[in-house]
């Protein structure tokens, strides 16, 4: 279970393109945990999925969708965790955000220790929904069938909207539809509120959620329903390891609303200050407390720096951005843009979903180091930005806008070209392309690595002044 993930949900009038986006940093325990970039073919016939992490077992049914996804490398050790995906319907999801569901919630529906966990949920999902509000309804049925071993937040978009739901028992969930003009930041903790319960077009919940909370008497509130504080905690780790994140992103995204980052009430659904763009996700997910006394790698005071829990981290093993945009076809409107390198000093690379394959170096990771692959060669350059912090960041900014303008470029003549061709052509055209905007920033990057290597040659503390005729 991926226990320190970040996510954003953004609704389509909120983002300066019309795109619908969801976005996730998936962090592990373990600062190397390799991942891969896989497409899945369609699903023909019927078989069972076993999980080797709790001993799940569940159908797959036949006639499941081709999606494109980002399992670990060492599925017999790790798990399959399939984090993040988008499926031939153009339909988005990432999986989880885990959440802490409160002691007297559990006491009353635990846990199910063989139910579906996060590993094999996005597996269980993907290839069967349509929608994104169709995800949050099948997984309910999957949850209702099963169970479930842990609290998790899934992210759902499709080109239309976006859902979060959050599993908080081993049976009991709830969804809400991110307003078109709003946006969401969540970090391991219960995050929804008001559930309206007069309202399905907006809201989901399972089946009997307001007769169990009657029941045991869970709501804290005089009138309210207010989902959070029915399920969720409100701990002193939540002050100093959740909400912290949470109030940053907010912060850079509507800077208007001042708010403590220790707050237990900073809100759910909210409005930006500006159209949030592809960047702004970048930066958020990238980000360590920037220009605050609590950056770890800033001049603040040693207790400020060490204070709280940063958005991204050497864990982050594998942070996305699932577009859906809605200003160009829909054979070429999704796009997996993802970071295998700490997103704060690596690129993210946008690939086209609606493809019939994936570069060889994303989708081919080897358990040891090989800068022949895409994990290791942006953990590689991620790890030599922070190892001469002061030394090499301008570098690395440098490095990253001009990566910036040959994705956009790119982007810009694939669309271009793409919107010229038959429909039948297109998917063989698009993992062409992908295979070239892999290649173009491979090369970028291990420049970038030489670069670093030799300057870094330079820095050795182990020097002295010396006659150059010696």
């Amino acid at each position: 279970m991926e226990k320190a993930c970040t996510s954003i949900l953004v609704g389509k009038k909120a983002t300066v393109d019309g795109s619908v986006m969801i976005a996730r940093n998936d962090d592990t325990f373990l600062p190397l945990t390799p991942q891969r970039f896989v497409m899945r073919p369609a699903i023909a016939q019927a078989r069972q999925l076993v999980s080797n992490q709790n001993g799940f077992k569940g159908n797959l049914p036949a006639n499941g969708l081709r999606y494109a996804a980002t399992p670990n490398a060492d599925v017999e050790k790790n798990g399959l965790f399939e984090e993040s995906s988008i499926n031939a319907a153009n339909v988005a999801v990432s999986a989880t955000e885990s959440v802490y569901g409160n002691p007297r919630a559990l006491a009353y529906d635990p846990w199910v220790p063989n139910g579906l966990a996060e590993d094999c949920l996005p597996t269980m999902v993907v290839p069967y929904i349509q929608s994104a509000r169709q995800g949050v309804e099948y997984l309910g049925q999957l949850i209702a069938k099963y169970g479930s071993p842990e609290g998790n937040g899934i992210l759902f978009a499709d080109q239309n909207e976006a859902w979060y739901m959050e599993i908080v028992t081993g049976h009991h969930w709830a969804a809400t539809r991110i307003p078109d003009d709003a946006y969401v930041i969540t970090a391991n903790q219960v995050a929804q509120q008001k559930i309206d319960f007069d309202d399905s077009q907006n809201y989901l919940w399972s089946k009997g959620i307001r007769e169990f909370v009657i029941e045991h008497s869970l709501n804290p509130e005089r009138e309210a329903w207010n989902f959070r504080r029915i399920f969720g905690t409100n701990t002193e780790k939540d002050r100093h390891y959740n909400t912290p994140r949470v109030w940053y992103g907010q912060r850079y995204l509507t800077p208007s609303i001042q708010q403590e980052p220790t707050s237990a009430e900073l809100p759910f659904i909210c409005r930006a200050d500006r159209l949030i763009s592809i960047e702004d996700l970048q930066y958020i997910l990238g980000s360590h407390y920037n220009e605050t006394k609590f950056d770890p790698l800033g001049h603040g005071s040693a207790e400020d720096r060490l204070r709280f829990r940063p958005i991204s981290l050497n864990r982050t093993q594998n942070s996305h951005i699932l577009q859906l945009r809605n200003q160009v076809a829909k054979q070429n409107s999704a796009i997996m843009w993802l970071c295998f390198g700490i997103p704060s000093f690596a690129p993210y690379l946008p690939f086209y979903t609606n493809a019939t394959a994936v570069p060889d170096s994303w989708s081919q990771t080897p358990l040891t180091f090989d800068l022949k692959s895409a994990y290791w060669l942006y953990r590689a350059v991620s790890m030599l930005t922070e190892t001469h912090y002061a030394q090499f960041i301008q570098k690395d900014a440098d490095y990253l806008t001009a990566c910036r303008q040959v994705i956009y470029q790119f982007l810009q003549q694939t669309d271009n070209k793409a919107a010229k061709i038959s429909p039948d052509k297109v998917p063989v055209y698009l993992a062409e392309q992908n295979q070239n905007l892999a290649t173009m920033i491979e090369k970028k990057t291990l420049q970038q690595v030489s670069d670093y290597i030799s300057q870094g040659l330079t820095l050795s503390k182990l020097t002295f002044n010396m006659d150059k005729n010696l």
